[in-house]
C-alpha cells in the first residue's frame, strides 16, 4: 500500500511534499478519533522499553535530527510511535538554510542527498513550542515512564558566526532548551555548513564540549550531553573523538551523520554532477556506519553509548547496528522510502 502511496508522493519535489505530508498528518491528528487510529495502526504495541542515560524510552526507535527541525510534528510523530525524536538542528538565531533545491532523491539507492543548511526559526521559538508540548502533556498525566515521547535537542552553529566563536552559538542553544529537552546532541558533523567539519578537529571539539559540561554539571539535573559524528571520519580523527568524549565524560555518541562520499552508487553519474554537494543518507552508508559503530565500541570496550542512524530500512538492519554495538537506532531516510509502518516494524523485529 505505501510502495504506491510513495510512487505518487515522489512526483512531487521533495521538501515541499514533506511539509505537506506532515501538515495532513497534522491534519488527521487534531480529531481525537483518527489519532487514536494512528496509534493503534503504527505504535508498536510488544515493544519493549529501553534505559538509556537514566531515561526510560518507550521502545528503540528514534527519528534522527533534520526531520523535524522546528518541533512542528511532535504529536503526529508520537502517534506514529517513536520512541524518541530529534529535533533541530537549531541555532540562536534563524536562518533561511541554504538555496532551494536543496533536498534530493536518489531512487535507485534508496537515497537521499541534502544541502538544506540548518533551516530553522531559531532557538528561542523552538523552546518556546517545546515548553508548550511539554506542559501540555504533563496537564493530560497520560505519560508515565515508559510511555511518553523521548525529546532530544540538536544544536548547531548559524552560519555567519566564525569557528573561533562557535563555542558561544552552542553554548546560547544549550541554555535556551535546557529546560524543554531530555538530552543533547552537538552537531558538528554536517557537511552543508561551511567549515562546520573543521570543529571536529581535537582542540577545536574539546573547547565547544568542555564549556558545556562546566555549564551542564552546575545545573541541579545534568543533562545527557552527546556528540554526533560525520561517517567519513579518518581513524586518527575517530580516536580522538573518542579520547575526547572519555576525558569530558560525554555521556555518549550519534553514530553518524550524513557523508560526503558518492563511491558504489547505483545514480548515474551525470545525475549526482547536477545534483552537487551535499550530504548522502540512506542504503549506500549502511555498511560505514555500522563498521563505525563497531570500531568505536570495541575501542571502548562498550564503556561509550551509542545512538546508531545511516541506512536503516529494516529490523535487520536495526539488529545489525546493536550487534555492532547500539543502544538505540534512528531513522530519517528509511522513513522516507518504507513510511509511517517503520516504528512498528523495527521495534518489533528488534524485540
Amino acid at each position: 500500500m505505501y510502495t504506491l502511496l510513495r510512487n505518487f508522493l515522489f512526483l512531487f519535489p521533495p521538501e515541499w511534499i514533506h511539509y505537506f505530508s506532515m501538515n495532513c498528518l497534522k491534519l488527521l491528528c487534531s480529531f481525537s478519533l483518527t489519532k487514536h487510529w494512528l496509534r493503534k495502526a503504527f505504535t508498536p504495541a510488544s515493544a519493549t522499553s529501553k534505559q538509556l542515560f537514566g531515561l526510560t524510552f518507550r521502545n528503540a526507535v528514534g527519528l534522527a535530527a533534520g526531520f523535524d527541525k522546528n518541533a512542528l510534528y511532535l504529536n503526529e510523530l508520537e502517534a506514529l510511535g517513536f520512541g524518541f525524536v530529534e529535533i533541530g538542528t537549531v541555532t540562536p538565531q534563524p536562518q533561511d538554510g541554504n538555496e532551494q533545491p536543496r533536498l534530493f532523491r536518489l531512487p535507485k539507492d534508496k537515497a537521499l542527498i541534502n544541502r538544506m543548511g540548518f533551516n530553522n526559526q531559531g532557538v528561542k521559538l523552538v523552546a518556546e513550542r517545546l515548553r508548550a508540548w511539554k506542559a501540555a502533556h504533563l496537564r493530560k498525566e497520560k505519560n508515565p515512564a515508559g510511555k511518553r515521547l523521548i525529546i532530544g535537542g540538536n544544536i548547531g552553529k548559524n552560519k555567519i558566526t566564525p569557528n573561533e566563536d562557535a563555542w558561544r552559538d552552542y553554548e546560547a542553544c544549550f541554555r535556551e532548551l535546557m529546560d524543554c529537552v531530555d538530552y543533547f546532541v552537538v552537531n558538528v558533523s554536517s557537511p552543508n555548513t561551511p567549515g562546520l567539519r573543521a570543529l571536529h578537529e581535537k582542540d577545536a571539539l574539546r573547547k565547544i564540549l568542555s564549556h558545556l559540561q562546566t555549564i551542564n554539571q552546575q545545573q541541579p539535573h545534568p543533562l545527557p550531553l552527546l556528540l554526533k559524528i560525520a561517517p567519513d571520519l579518518s581513524q586518527e580523527q575517530v580516536n580522538d573523538v573518542i579520547d575526547l568524549a572519555l576525558e569530558i565524560q560525554l555521556d555518549g555518541l550519534v553514530v553518524a551523520n550524513t557523508s560526503i562520499s558518492r563511491n558504489n552508487l547505483k545514480t548515474p553519474a551525470a545525475t549526482l554532477e547536477n545534483i552537487g554537494a551535499g550530504g548522502l543518507s540512506g542504503k549506500p552508508i549502511t555498511t560505514v556506519a555500522t563498521n563505525l559503530v563497531q570500531y568505536i565500541t570495541n575501542k571502548t570496550a562498550g564503556s561509550l553509548p551509542i545512538i546508531a542512524s545511516g541506512g536503516i530500512f529494516t529490523a535487520d538492519d536495526a539488529k545489525e547496528k546493536i550487534n555492532a554495538g547500539a543502544a538505540l537506532v534512528q531513522v530519517w531516510t528509511g522513513f522516507i522510502y518504507e513510511g509511517p509502518g517503520i516504528v512498528k516494524k523495527v521495534a518489533g523485529g528488534i524485540d
